[in-house]
This record gives C-alpha cells, structure tokens and sequence, in this order.
C-alpha cells in the first residue's frame, strides 16, 4: 500500500532504509533484549555511514534535504526492528529538528552536522521525576553566573542516557515569569556534573540506555542556548515544534513493528495444521489477520497524510491534529495488532520461541511516550471544536435534513 502513498524519492528512502533494516544481525536484538547492550551506538554509526540520519536537514550539514514524509518512509522500515532501534535511528531527526529549527549556525556546525555524520550520540532531556506530560511544571534550573549558566535538575527515562553524548535540555530560566515565558532549551555536553544516577530495567524498548540524569552545577557556556542569546526563554516555542517530530516518529516506527507481527502470524497460520487443515482456512483465524491488516493500512495512510502536512506547513492547527491523530491511532492499533496476531500463535506466541512477545512488550511504551495517547485525544477534541466553532457557517445547514427541523421548540439545551 505505501506504493499507492509515496513519490519515487520516498519510495527510495522507504528502499534504502528497507536494505539497511535487512541487513542489521539478529543477534543484536537478542543482546539488547537480554540487557546486554548499554547503547546501540554502531547501530547509529552504520545508519550515518548509510546517509540515512536525518534525511529532512539541509545538505550542507550532512542530510538529504528531503521531507517528513521521507523520513517517516525510513522509520516505518527500521521499526520492524523493535522500539528501542527505532527510537535510536529516529533520535537525531528529534533533536536534530530543534538544532536546525532554532540553533546558530555554530551549533549547527558542532551538533547537528556531527551528529548526522554519526560523530556523536544525541538525546532529549524532558521528563522530570515529577512530571510527565506537564512540561511547564519543570523544576530543572538554569542560573546565569557570568557568562555561563549553572544548571540543577533531574530528567528522567531518557532514552540514551547512558549513551549519549550531549543533550537538549529544558531549563526553567526565569523562575519569576509565566511558565510559558521562562523556560529555556539548552544543549548540553556530556561532561562533569552530568552522572546517570539509575538505568531502568524496562518492559521493552531493552538495550536503548534509558536512565535518569542529574545535573549536578553543570556549568553551561552561554552560547549552548539552543538559538543563542536570542534564545532565552523560548523553550516553550522549541517545545511546540518538538511535538512534531517527536510524535510523527513514534507512529511511522510502530508501522514497521505491526506489520512484522502480522508477517510472522500469517506465515505460521499457514503452515500450522489443525483439525486437519491449515488454521489459515478457518475464518477465526483469517477474519483476525484481515482485522490486522486493515488497521495497518489505514494507520499507514493516516501516518503519511500527517507527514505531508507537516511538509506543506500551512495550517498548524490541523498539522497538529493530525500528528496527534497519527500517534494516536497508529500507537493504538499496532498494540491492538501484536495481542491479535499473539492470538493467532496461542501459547507458543507467548513464549520466546517467536518474536511476539518481545513486539508485545515494545508496542506498549509508544501508547505513553512523547505525550500519552489520552494526551493526544485532549489535543484531537481541542483542534476540531477549534476548527468546527470557528467556522460554523462553514458548509451546509445539516440540521436542516430532516422533516422536523423546525420544531425549535424540542431543541431544548439547558
């Protein structure tokens, strides 16, 4: 179906990140689910040396100068191996988006170019011990002292954490401003004062680094406030365009994850033998793969039609309704997919033996992160009324399509 969605550039993307996806060993997945691996980093390195980092940055600073409909092509392939890569490929596109979005043409230079050259590991520093998705309630500081910053706090489930080499942080600046106006975005090195206090021990998403930082009187120089001086206190307009990556990400990844788990059920439905024939000829089975597949298909389509949103960059309220919708639905189905494709497997599909299990527990964390799903619903509801409400002479009268319409006395509202 991606066939039917794509120009010939995506579909090269959606190709080149095919036979990189293809082409990655087995036996890293295992190690990383078995704790094994702190951070995938060659992974990261062999997806630079691939130019496939980040393919929607200018070329000058080592992208394709492509679209978010192309790197959503690319991610959609690479989820087939699972969150944790997924989420490790498409991190540079997260960060990298705040840098070439805001950043000075030096920290574009330092981070951003070197980043997608694979020369260093970036992560996004957010989520607080005490706040999820209230990222106006963070309690990290940034104080000036001179020409630096002096930055406290503590950021946790950081995906990388412990393999980084430099992150985006957001600060609280101006601790006396609206919340909105006193936060800052600042990137900030791997360096003394930053120490990983706790790895997790997750679900899924295993061998991806995910830690809590403290930074400790991290001394930042002025010039790593992502836009420079001009910078301050507008984390909350990064943070508004972060939302787009973040979110268009996590529902291309899952795409690649749904559609394997639907592979390996169809494939084993038909070759497992019951009552005689193939379990694939009983409707039970067929009817729960036919399910799986119309769900794929449709987060699929709705998954492109948010990333060429976010290309035309017109309407940003709906480009945000959008991508929350994508998120929303994609996540949802792709965990609706692998407890349905488990289904088809029975109780070898709950042991190791298959991969099942491990996408079953990978599929759960993308229904949270990056803003939770019923996050994304409050959001979906907020840009309709917004949109409904704001042009309600907007098409024809349909309350008028009926033989009653004009007992305006039954319409009683209050």
């Amino acid at each position: 179906m991606f066939d039917l969605l794509l120009d010939e550039t995506e579909m090269g993307i959606r190709n080149e990140a095919r036979t990189f996806a293809r082409g990655v060993d087995s036996a890293l997945l295992r190690s990383m689910d078995r704790d094994e691996v702190e951070y995938p980093r060659e992974f990261v390195e062999s997806a630079a040396e691939a130019n496939l980092l980040g393919v929607r940055f200018p070329t000058e600073y080592g992208g394709r100068g492509l679209g978010w409909t192309s790197a959503a092509a690319g991610v959609a392939e690479v989820g087939v191996l699972g969150s944790a890569l997924a989420c490790a490929y498409s991190m540079p596109t997260i960060v990298g988006t705040a840098i070439d979005g805001f950043g000075t043409p030096a920290q574009k230079e330092q981070y951003l170019a070197r980043t997608l050259r694979g020369e260093i590991i970036s992560a996004e520093a957010l989520t607080e011990p005490r706040g999820g998705s209230d990222f106006f309630g963070t309690t990290t500081t940034a104080v000036k002292k001179s020409d630096r910053y002096v930055l406290n706090g503590q950021k946790r489930f950081i995906v990388g954490g412990l393999g980084a080499d430099f992150f985006l942080v957001y600060a609280r600046t101006d601790p006396d401003a609206d919340p909105k106006r006193g936060i800052s975005a600042l990137l900030v090195d791997r360096t003394e004062g930053v120490t990983t206090e706790h790895r997790y021990e997750l679900m899924g998403l295993r061998g991806g680094g995910t830690a809590r930082l403290v930074f400790e009187d991290v001394e930042v120089p002025e010039e790593n406030i992502l836009g420079g001086p001009s910078g301050l206190n507008m984390g909350s307009v990064v943070f508004s365009r972060m939302m787009v990556p973040e979110r268009l990400t996590s529902a291309a990844g899952v795409l690649g994850m749904a559609e394997a788990a639907i592979k390996i059920a169809a494939i084993y439905a038909d070759r497992r033998k019951a009552f005689g024939q193939k379990i694939r000829r009983f409707q039970g089975v067929s009817f729960k793969i036919a399910d799986c597949i119309m769900k794929l298909d449709a987060a699929r389509a709705l998954v492109i039609a948010a990333a060429r949103a976010a290309d035309a960059d017109v309407d940003a309220d709906r480009t945000r309704r959008l991508i929350s919708e994508a998120k929303c639905f994609a996540t949802d189905r792709t965990w609706e997919i692998v407890n349905d494709c488990m289904q088809v497997l029975g109780g070898i599909g709950y042991t190791n033996v298959y991969p099942l299990e491990r996408l079953l527990r990978d599929a759960r964390l993308p229904t949270i992160w990056t803003g939770s799903n019923e996050v994304m619903r409050a959001v979906i509801s907020h840009e309709y009324y917004r949109e409904l409400l704001g042009h309600p002479d907007d098409g024809r009268d349909i309350g008028s399509d009926t033989t009653g319409f004009e007992y305006e006395v039954e319409k009683v509202y209050e």
